[in-house]
């Protein structure tokens, strides 16, 4: 069977933002999810049609991919392949009530600057538990890339028991308030979820003798810092992922990631669509009629030479090649748009007043002009 398009599956036009293509698959895992529709192998296959699409659709480079080539071009690319991949596997992470930890990293988020825990999919025993780093940056670094250090908490592994969490000559028994099982049920609502057990995290076993240092958790809070390259060309929301740099796993688990969500300042004179770049510059009257050659200042503070042609009008967009943002994994950029503002003065000396007032009896003022269309317009 044929796959769907991945717009239609989530039910957003091509043009859509991030935003609304997370509400189209929050919508669609909420009713179709496996947790609330158990045995129903219809609503399966449209809960993972509707991840594998949201798995594309929201990372930008495989997004741009899909856009340009289709299926064809994300052949052994990772995802797109069906399957849960990094899907929300859970119910009881939709429905709140302190079990949104996974969907709180998709749609939530902690203040700028800080860190917050977040899970990556099932807990699988001993695994550690990702963190969350919202970062705010400057337009400038989101556009040219940059190397910033970060500071925060995370847990690693205990020095006197090494992660075990038992003290020595410890040993572990079964848990006995999930009876080993690792989870617990919790109505919640119409439904009934599970969630990982609160007195053994999920293994199953309980410690006989916790390690004193730690408490039998196997892991210590520790402040960590680490130098990360923000790549060129990010733009507002983009995640990056540095593996391993969670908290500590336990029991020889492996440790959770980094997850750092990024937070672009708005620009004073600079704004950007994509990987295109906009200004304004104004301009006089008698560059505008006469034309010109200026100077302007590029984003990273270079001087470009910009020849104004003769007759410009008001609002004119001129367009500097490869000065924009650049694209990902490529040496390519956007363009640079510079729209014209030609400023009329409103004090003019005696000199100026006559000057201009020949002009109008040369040119023949028209004091009753008709309408321009509104197609002759310029953006």
């Amino acid at each position: 069977m044929a796959k769907r398009d991945y717009y239609e599956v989530l039910g957003v036009s091509k043009t859509a933002t991030k935003d609304e293509i997370k509400k189209g698959y929050r919508k669609l895992a909420v009713q179709y999810h496996p947790d609330k529709n158990p045995g129903d192998k219809e609503a399966e296959n449209k809960f993972k049609e509707a991840t594998e699409a949201y798995e594309i659709l929201s990372d930008e480079q495989k997004r741009q991919i899909y856009d340009q080539y289709g299926f064809a071009g994300l052949e052994g690319m990772g995802g797109g392949g069906g399957g849960y991949s990094h899907a929300y596997t859970d119910f009881s992470d939709l429905v709140g009530g302190g079990f949104g930890d996974i969907f709180e990293n998709l749609f939530g988020g902690s203040g700028f600057g800080g860190s917050s825990r977040t899970r990556r999919g099932g807990r699988s025993s001993g695994q550690g538990e990702s963190l969350r780093y919202d970062l705010e940056i400057s337009f400038k670094d989101a556009v040219y890339g940059v190397v910033t250090e970060l500071s925060f908490q995370h847990k690693e592994a205990c020095e006197s028991c090494h992660g075990t969490g038992g003290a020595k000559g410890a040993s572990r028994k079964t848990c006995p308030t999930c009876q080993g099982m690792g989870e617990v049920r919790r109505s919640a609502g119409f439904f009934s979820v599970s969630q990982p057990c609160p007195a053994c995290s999920g293994s199953g076993t309980v410690i006989d003798n916790p390690c004193p240092t730690c408490g039998g958790k196997g892991t210590q809070q520790k402040r960590c810092k680490i130098k990360v390259t923000i790549p060129a060309g990010v733009d507002n929301g983009k995640r990056l992922t540095v593996s391993g740099q969670g908290d500590a796993g336990t029991n020889g688990g492996q440790p959770g990631d980094l997850i750092i969500v990024l937070h672009v300042k708005n620009h004073k004179f600079f704004e950007r669509s994509g990987q295109d770049l906009y200004c304004a510059v104004p301009i006089s009257v008698t560059q505008a009629v006469l034309g010109a050659e200026i100077f302007i200042t590029t984003l990273d503070d270079r001087k470009i030479k910009l020849k104004i042609p003769a007759g410009t009008q008001h609002g004119k967009l001129l367009r500097l090649k490869e000065e924009g943002v650049p694209y990902a994994n490529s040496s390519r950029k956007g363009d640079l748009y510079i729209k014209l503002l030609v400023k009329v003065p409103t004090k003019v000396s005696n000199k100026a007043k006559s000057l201009y007032e020949e002009i109008a009896r040369i040119e023949g003022e028209n004091n009753s002009p008709s309408p321009t269309p509104l197609s002759e317009l310029e953006n």
